[in-house]
């Protein structure tokens, strides 16, 4: 019962610290996408600079965080924030190009019939972008649930510590179980999470399934 309890404690850590990044970083790349859709020459160096973030290997960036913001170097913060950075990094590009896809047509009948900027915006642009944008919140959330994983060798509480009990047990013959159980855990959570924003697309979108019938 302590195991189920801990396994249960490392789950919901996990659960959450592969969340809230994405929420954070897409509530961050909506004013940066916007921004490059409507102002063409910001485009290329708002996604440049956003790209280039993913690049930062993980491991650094849980050792450059905690000094930047005043955080201990087991101080669970420090995960969400160096995910909302690889948050931001996918998801820039995809709300950019999600708004792109929006005819001039559509826009442009939004404003004839009274709306506003931030109307049209909100009623409008980003109910047709949400296909696109939900792609790549898909992509985020499943890169997150992995790289959460990695904070779990380091010492924070989330199902990557399984793989890190799973390596000391294994002394000297391998231990396999709370490894597999890791995976097992990482893979379900990862399909959930997917399933959740497929699931919110589609009742975002009900003309969708209007117009496939």
């Amino acid at each position: 019962m302590d195991h189920r309890n801990d396994d249960l404690h490392f789950l919901w850590q996990h659960f959450y610290l592969s969340v809230l990044p994405v929420v954070i970083g897409l509530a961050i790349s909506l004013p940066l996408g916007y921004v490059a859709r409507r102002y063409r020459w910001t485009y290329p160096p708002i996604v440049s600079v956003t790209g280039l973030l993913y690049t930062i290997p993980s491991i650094a960036l849980f050792v450059i965080v905690p000094p930047l913001f005043g955080l201990n170097s087991l101080d669970p913060k420090q995960v969400p924030i160096a995910l909302t950075v690889y948050s931001v990094a996918l998801l820039t590009r995809v709300v950019a190009d999600g708004l792109a896809s929006v005819s001039e047509e559509t826009q442009l009948a939004a404003t004839a019939m009274g709306y506003g900027r931030l109307r049209r915006l909100v009623g409008v642009e980003l109910p047709i972008a949400a296909p696109v944008i939900a792609a790549g919140l898909r992509v985020a959330m499943v890169s997150n649930v992995s790289l959460v994983a990695v904070a779990g060798t380091i010492g924070m509480d989330n199902l990557g510590r399984l793989f890190d009990i799973g390596k000391q047990l294994s002394t000297p013959d391998p231990y396999y179980p709370p490894i597999v159980l890791g995976i097992v855990l990482c893979v379900a959570l990862a399909l959930a999470l997917d399933a959740a924003i497929v699931l919110g697309n589609r009742l975002a979108t009900p003309w969708r399934r209007a117009v496939a019938r």
